[in-house]
C-alpha cells in the first residue's frame, strides 16, 4: 500500500485537502494512464494533465472521474499553461505526496547532421523543460508534507546512448542528472527523487519508433522489431504494467530509503544498436 499512513477521501471539491495526491503529466493514455490507474488502485487521488483531447475525453468516461482523478488539458512545454494549471490545482489542494514526470516525445530519427534545428529544440523542450516546469511548481507542495516522492521517466537511451536518436538520448541523460541532483537538494525535506528507465515498451509509441527507424535504415519493420528484442537478455519488450509496478514500488513505504537511483525496467539491455 502506498503512503499507508495517509487517509483517503476522494471528495475534495469543496475544501482544501491534505489528502494523498499524485500529479502525473501526460497521463491520459499509454504508460501515464497505466501508472495513474495503478496509483488509484492503491488509494491515490490523481491529477492528470495531457494535451491529447481525445484521450482526455475517453478517460473522462471512467467511473472514477472526478471522484478519484481529475483531468486538465495542458501543453506541458508551455510554461504559461503549466503555471495556470498549478494555480488552479492550488485552489483545490494544499499539498501533494508525489509527482510523476511522464511527459516525453520520441523526437526525430536520423543522423545528427541531418536533423532540423526545430526538431532538436522541440525534443529538448518537451523532454527536459516540461519536467523542469512541473518539478519547480510541485516542490513547494511536496515540502509542505516534509515527505514525498518524485519519479522522472527517463529511458535506457539515457544510459547507453541511442544511434539515430540523439535528441531523445540527450534528453533522457539530462533527466538522470536532474534526478540525482534533486535527490541531493530535497533529501533534507524527506523528498525522494528517482528515475525509471524503461527499455522498449510494447505499444503505439514503440510501433511509431520502429516505423520511423525502418524507413531511415531501409529495413523491414519485422526485422527491426526482432533486432530490438535481441538487444535485451529476456528477448522481449516490457509492458506498460511493468513500468507502473516499478512506480508503485518507488512510491511505497518499502522504498522509503531509496533516492537518487535509476531503476531500469528493460529485461536487461545488452546493447542499443
Amino acid at each position: 500500500m502506498i503512503f499507508a499512513n495517509r487517509s483517503v477521501n476522494p471528495d475534495i471539491d469543496d475544501k482544501k485537502s491534505a489528502l494523498f495526491g499524485t500529479i502525473i503529466s501526460a497521463a491520459a493514455d499509454g504508460i501515464g494512464w497505466t501508472i495513474a490507474k495503478a496509483c488509484m488502485e492503491n488509494g491515490a487521488i490523481v491529477y492528470i494533465s495531457d494535451k491529447n483531447n481525445e484521450a482526455l475525453d475517453k478517460i473522462s468516461q471512467h467511473e472514477l472521474f472526478e471522484k478519484q482523478f481529475y483531468i486538465h488539458n495542458v501543453n506541458t512545454n508551455n510554461v504559461d499553461e503549466v503555471e495556470d494549471y498549478f494555480s488552479k490545482l492550488k485552489n483545490k489542494i494544499d499539498n501533494i505526496d508525489a509527482l510523476i514526470n511522464n511527459v516525453g516525445i520520441a523526437g526525430p530519427t536520423g543522423k545528427l547532421e541531418d536533423l532540423s534545428i526545430s526538431d532538436w529544440k522541440e525534443t529538448i523542450d518537451v523532454n527536459i523543460n516540461s519536467h523542469f516546469y512541473y518539478t519547480k511548481l510541485s516542490i513547494p507542495l511536496l515540502k509542505k508534507n516534509n515527505d514525498g516522492s518524485i519519479i522522472n521517466l527517463s529511458s535506457t537511451a539515457g544510459l547507453f546512448g541511442f544511434p539515430l536518436r540523439s535528441p531523445y538520448s540527450v534528453s533522457k541523460w539530462a533527466l538522470i542528472g536532474l534526478t540525482k541532483t534533486l535527490a541531493m537538494e530535497l533529501g533534507e525535506y524527506n523528498i525522494r527523487v528517482n528515475a525509471i528507465c524503461p527499455g522498449s515498451v510494447s505499444g503505439d509509441r514503440m510501433k511509431r519508433v520502429i516505423e520511423a527507424k525502418s524507413k531511415s535504415l531501409e529495413i523491414s519493420e519485422e526485422n527491426l522489431k526482432k533486432n530490438y528484442e535481441s538487444m535485451v537478455s529476456l528477448k522481449s519488450f516490457v509492458e506498460k504494467e511493468d513500468i507502473a509496478n516499478m512506480a508503485i514500488f518507488l512510491l511505497s513505504n518499502e522504498a522509503r530509503k531509496i533516492t537518487g537511483q535509476v531503476m531500469t525496467v528493460d529485461g536487461h539491455t545488452e546493447r542499443m544498436n
